[in-house]
C-alpha cells in the first residue's frame, strides 16, 4: 500500500469527496493539521513515511527532499506556482513535480480589474464615508484615463491586458522573455522596459513568477521610478515586493496606494503597518477564488499524483 501526505489546504475540507478514488487505488492518506502551508520543520516530521504528496505552498527544500528520498516519487502541487519546491533537488532525487498550468487565469485577472475599478471609482472609500455619516463626493476617474503597466505578460498578464483594453486603458508590458507578436498586435499592448513602464503607469500589476530575477523586483529603487499618484497591485507572489520598502514609499506619499493579495510572510503579521493604511486594499491570498477553477484543479492534482505513482486513472 502506498501512502500520500495530503496537505493542500483547499482540498482538505473536501477530502471525503476524494476518498473513493484513493480507496480504489489502495492509497493511505496522512492528513496533518495545516493552516496555510507546511514549513520545512513540519515536513521533516513525516520524512520517509510517504510515497507521494498533494500539497499547497509547502516548503519542499533540499533538506526535506533528501530526507524523503528515495521513497518519495511525486509532489503534486495544488495550483500553478512551484516556487516553494526546490525543482533542482527534485530532479537529483528522482521526484516528479505535478501542477496545473493556467489554473487561475480568469479569477486572478478579474481580481486585478476589480482593484483598479475600486481605486478609480473610489467605491470602498465612499462606502466607508457614508457609513460614518458623511455625505462626501470623492472625486474619481475612469480607467480609460489611465495607463496600466503589466510586469509579466504570461497567461494571467495577457488576460489582464485584454480586460484593461476593453475598458479603454493604455497598456504597457514588460517581460524577460519575448512575447508572441500576434498577441501584441491583437491586444495593442506596448512592450517596453521595466523602467519605462514604472515611470509611465498609473497602475502596476505584478503578474510574473517568483524566481531569482523577480525576488524583490519592487524595492526602494524601483518604487522611486513610479509616479506618486500610482497604485501597485500584487496578485502574484509576496516576495516579488520588498514589503519594508513598499511601506516606506506609502508612508512618505511617494506612492498613492497598493492592492495586495500576497505577502512576504503569510498570514500577514498582525503588527504589519499595512493593516492600518487607508490607501491599501488587502486580501488573504484569495485571488484564485473560483468554484469552477478549484474543481478543475482538485481533480487534476489527483490525476497528477496517480500518474506520478505509476497508477493509471
Amino acid at each position: 500500500m502506498k501512502t500520500v501526505l495530503f496537505t493542500a489546504p483547499y482540498m482538505i475540507p473536501f477530502v471525503d469527496r476524494f476518498r473513493p478514488v484513493f480507496d480504489k487505488y489502495g492509497l493511505e492518506l496522512i492528513i496533518p493539521d495545516v493552516r496555510e502551508r507546511m514549513e520545512e520543520a513540519d515536513l521533516l516530521k513525516y520524512a520517509g513515511q510517504f510515497d507521494g504528496a498533494i500539497c499547497g505552498d509547502d516548503r519542499y527544500t533540499e533538506r526535506v527532499l533528501a530526507a524523503c528520498a528515495p521513497r518519495l516519487k511525486i509532489i503534486s502541487k495544488w495550483g500553478t506556482g512551484i516556487d516553494s519546491i526546490d525543482a533542482a533537488a527534485c530532479s537529483r532525487y528522482g521526484v516528479t513535480i505535478g501542477r496545473t498550468p493556467n489554473a487561475f487565469t480568469t479569477p486572478v485577472a478579474d481580481t486585478v480589474l476589480g482593484y483598479m475599478l475600486a481605486f478609480v471609482r473610489r467605491q470602498p472609500w465612499m462606502d466607508r464615508a457614508m457609513k460614518r455619516g458623511e455625505w462626501q463626493k470623492i472625486p474619481g476617474q475612469t480607467l480609460s484615463e489611465c495607463t496600466l503597466g503589466i510586469v509579466g505578460v504570461g497567461n494571467i498578464g495577457k488576460a489582464v491586458a485584454r480586460r484593461a483594453r476593453a475598458f479603454g486603458m493604455n497598456v504597457l508590458g514588460t517581460d524577460i522573455v519575448d512575447i508572441d507578436h500576434v498577441f501584441i498586435t491583437e491586444s495593442g499592448i506596448e512592450m517596453t522596459t521595466l523602467e519605462t513602464l514604472l515611470s509611465n503607469s498609473d497602475f502596476i500589476s505584478l503578474n510574473c513568477d517568483l524566481n531569482p530575477t523577480s525576488h524583490h523586483l519592487m524595492n526602494a529603487d524601483t518604487f522611486a521610478l513610479m509616479k506618486p499618484s500610482a497604485v501597485l497591485i500584487n496578485t502574484a507572489r509576496g516576495p516579488i515586493v520588498e514589503e519594508k520598502a513598499l511601506i516606506e514609499a506609502l508612508q512618505a506619499h511617494r506612492l498613492a496606494g497598493a492592492a495586495l493579495d500576497v505577502f512576504e510572510v503569510e498570514p500577514l503579521p498582525h503588527e504589519s503597518p499595512l493593516l492600518k493604511m487607508d490607501n491599501v486594499m488587502l486580501a488573504p491570498h484569495n485571488a484564485n477564488s473560483s468554484p469552477a477553477a478549484w474543481e478543475r484543479v482538485h481533480w487534476n492534482t489527483i490525476k497528477n499524483l496517480l500518474e506520478g505513482l505509476g497508477i493509471a486513472e
